[in-house]
């Protein structure tokens, strides 16, 4: 019964997105648009609340994949349109990270693929100028196994190196052919994740907020989860600055 209430109210929502985007798609003269969600927050500086909607074409009528999103914002002098990469439940979130007292849009939406990932975009529309800030760049680091069924990884921004035990995998890492008798094989690299996910977040000793990145590492394949690595980036002077990095071995 849970389940088919379940169901049920999916079916209901996802109608009235439908039903919501029927004008839209009718007036631009394109089939098969959605209004995903519309904010108002003011993204110009002008004291005013402006009109920000997230627009998405599904990759085929019901499907729940975007193959186009697009933000569309009416200010009261100005209107700006933001593309950005497909994907899955598109959002957008407002902090001002660039710290000129105007909220920028940060804009996600998942990839879909098993090791969870988003993409991310960020834009400001401080004083009617679109402009792209960006992302924070991939943390450098190395990751690989060593003897005795341990790893050994190095966070090259900060110097900073951890052992990881791994001898609770030894019988699949045996098996894999990774190990025999505890020594490896042959040299083999752990897989570095790309950043699963940002979130603003407030930096230590910086005034307002920066981003808070996570990446995960895992041993053999994507789903042998080692561990994940946090990153705290802070916006300043045109570029993010990496502040600090926390390991959480799982």
């Amino acid at each position: 019964m849970r389940k088919e209430l379940l169901f049920a109210f999916a079916a209901f929502f996802f109608m009235s997105l439908h039903a919501i985007a029927g004008n839209f798609a009718e007036e631009h003269d394109r089939p098969n648009i959605m209004a995903i969600v519309t904010y108002e927050e003011d993204v110009t500086g002008d004291n005013k609340k402006d009109k920000i909607t997230l627009w998405g074409k599904p990759f085929e009528p019901g499907a729940l994949f975007y193959k186009e999103i697009w933000a569309e914002i009416t200010s009261e002098k100005k209107e700006f349109r933001i593309d950005y990469e497909g994907g899955y439940e598109p959002q957008i979130e407002f902090a001002d990270l660039n710290h000129d007292g105007v909220k920028d849009l940060l804009e996600s939406s998942a990839t879909g693929g098993s090791g969870g990932l988003y993409n991310y975009s960020l834009y400001t529309l401080a004083d009617y100028e679109k402009k792209d800030i960006g992302m924070p760049p991939a943390l450098s680091m190395d990751a690989h196994f060593e003897n005795d069924y341990k790893g050994l990884i190095t966070f090259n921004d900060t110097n900073e190196s951890f052992t990881v035990d791994l001898s609770g995998r030894k019988e699949d890492y045996d098996r894999l052919g990774i190990y025999q008798d505890g020594k490896l094989n042959e040299p083999m690299e752990m897989m570095v994740i790309p950043y699963a996910m940002f979130e603003p977040v407030n930096i230590r000793g910086e005034k307002g907020k920066g981003l808070k990145g996570v990446q995960r590492i895992s041993g053999a394949y994507q789903a042998d989860a080692v561990g994940n690595v946090y990153s705290y980036w802070y916006y300043e002077n045109g570029q993010w600055d990496l502040k600090d990095i926390q390991w959480e071995e799982l």
